[in-house]
């Protein structure tokens, strides 16, 4: 049944989808708010550890299957306040203003540099996490996090273009390059039918880089200030600007024909849109040819949480094999859980869309911290979405 979306990756050395937290959300804030209770006798199943009656998880949207949480809660008695958040600086923002209330965060590689940095992610030891064994030996200590001594890796993925199988302007040839987001004269034959970027600083400032044939961690201001240039002249050419429910609002409604997409996000346009008399889905997914962002999402804990025994908890609960092989089943994105594949679907794990064969992962690079430069990217940002 999958097979469809499985031949159009490799015959585009692409077709990733990326999707990012969900749940039933508390209301934006709402976490934020609530006032931390404290932790208290665990249950008979969790050992020594003292558990709190409630835990606080804020996610990116769509990046959990509910399941999750609900036997978490069943099983050892702990109520979770979920909530969402739609970028890695959304969710830095509301750290730096003050929050407080939550317990376990999922930010990006490069993102939890910047948190370790500016104090706000707690110490975790991870030698006190028995599942973390499973975690596969290329996901542990990673460059952004040595030693894994504030994050475990959750989920990981690519970022590309997802486009709408049938479009005429497709038809001969596939979106395999950045032109197809940026340059004018290409754009032109579907701008009308809607395009869509991803609302993510580093993430559209990556993809404009890699076209310009510029590093995706460039700090070069002359570099930067091209890559403001080229997305303020492709602006006019964009519908929306939308990286938290585009893939359901608008690719799955078809409101729009092409979309700056993460991987696991388009796999679910593709399974949402299938079509069992065609044995195939709407949408399809590419690597450019240029180069493309790879990522890796972490369960991270705010320094100001009050009930980090329980969050590390809830964190070793996320490592057990089944639990994460759940997670990828939901999300379409790639596991770091070695343990997991034994329980992810097979027809996903040997997709080359979610896990990408050599030439694919060849082209893909980490974001990193970008240090002072960051207050550049800033600049560049504030002057594309003012215009």
């Amino acid at each position: 049944m999958k097979k469809y979306f499985w031949i159009g990756l490799l015959v585009m050395l692409s077709a990733v989808a990326v999707a990012c937290g969900g749940g039933p959300a508390g209301g934006p804030g709402a976490a934020a708010t609530e006032a931390p209770a404290a932790e208290s006798p665990a249950t008979e199943d969790s050992g020594e550890v003292q558990l709190a009656p409630e835990l606080s998880v804020y996610n990116w949207a769509d990046y959990i299957d509910e399941q999750v949480l609900a036997d978490y809660e069943e099983r050892y008695g702990v109520r979770i306040i979920y909530d969402t958040f739609a970028s890695n600086e959304d969710l830095l923002t509301k750290l730096q203003a003050g929050a407080s209330g939550y317990d376990v965060i999922f930010p990006s590689d490069y993102m939890v540099v910047q948190m370790i940095e500016l104090g706000l992610l707690a110490e975790i030891d991870v030698d006190s996490m028995p599942n973390f064994a499973n975690i596969n030996e290329a996901f542990k200590n990673p460059p952004y996090d040595p030693g894994n001594a504030h994050c475990t890796p959750y989920q990981w993925g690519m970022t590309g273009i997802s486009y709408r199988r049938g479009n005429p302007a497709f038809a001969d040839s596939p979106p395999d390059s950045w032109a197809y987001l940026f340059d004018p004269a290409v754009m032109e034959k579907y701008t009308a039918e809607g395009i869509n970027v991803l609302n993510d600083q580093r993430e559209l400032m990556a993809a404009a880089l890699f076209y310009l044939g510029y590093s995706p961690n460039s700090t070069d201001r002359a570099e930067l200030e091209a890559a403001r240039d080229l997305i303020l002249q492709a602006k006019p050419s964009w519908k929306t600007f939308n990286s938290e429910d585009y893939y359901s609002t608008l690719m799955e409604s078809d409101e729009i024909v092409l979309s700056h997409a993460w991987s696991g996000d388009a796999a679910q346009a593709f399974w949402n849109t299938y079509d069992e008399a065609e044995g195939t889905g709407n949408w399809l997914f590419s690597v450019p040819k240029e180069g493309a962002v790879r990522f890796a999402d972490n369960a991270c804990i705010p320094a100001n949480s009050k009930r980090q025994e329980t969050a590390r908890h809830f964190i070793n609960y996320l490592m057990e094999p089944e639990v994460a092989a759940a997670i990828t089943n939901f999300t379409f994105y790639p596991s770091p859980n070695e343990a997991a594949k034994e329980f992810i679907d097979p027809e996903i794990l040997n997709n080359p869309g979610i896990y990408p064969p050599p030439e694919v992962a060849a082209k893909l690079e980490w974001l990193v911290d970008v240090g002072d430069a960051i207050f550049i990217y800033d600049e560049m940002w504030t002057a594309i979405k003012g215009q």
